[in-house]
């Protein structure tokens, strides 16, 4: 069952950056870019790696292990060795705050 869940305040994430926020056994990735907030899987699909220390440059995250990149936007694998796409989550910014459908 999904439900709409608080998972922190839009002025927590610096513009092209993430935090990594968890949600029972969720872990989740909170992006907040140029064109809004987004949220996907945490780790890599590659091999597991997370994601809360990879460069995010317009809507592109990089996975700091191996250098793959995905949409943030769409969870789209964009460039080698990632070919798998992340698993993306419907995001809502409501007074001020993100929420986070899981």
């Amino acid at each position: 069952m999904s439900e709409w869940v608080k998972a922190c305040a839009t002025d927590e994430i610096d513009e092209e950056d993430l935090i990594a926020w968890e949600h029972r056994d969720h872990k989740i990735a909170i992006y907040n870019t140029e064109k809004g907030f987004f949220a996907t899987d945490l780790m890599c699909t590659h091999e597991a790696q997370s994601l809360e220390d990879g460069l995010v440059i317009d809507c592109v995250i990089e996975c700091p292990l191996h250098g793959g990149r995905f949409d943030v936007c769409t969870g789209k694998a964009l460039s080698a060795p990632v070919v798998e796409d992340l698993r993306t989550y419907p995001v809502e910014v409501r007074d001020g705050q993100v929420w986070v459908l899981v």
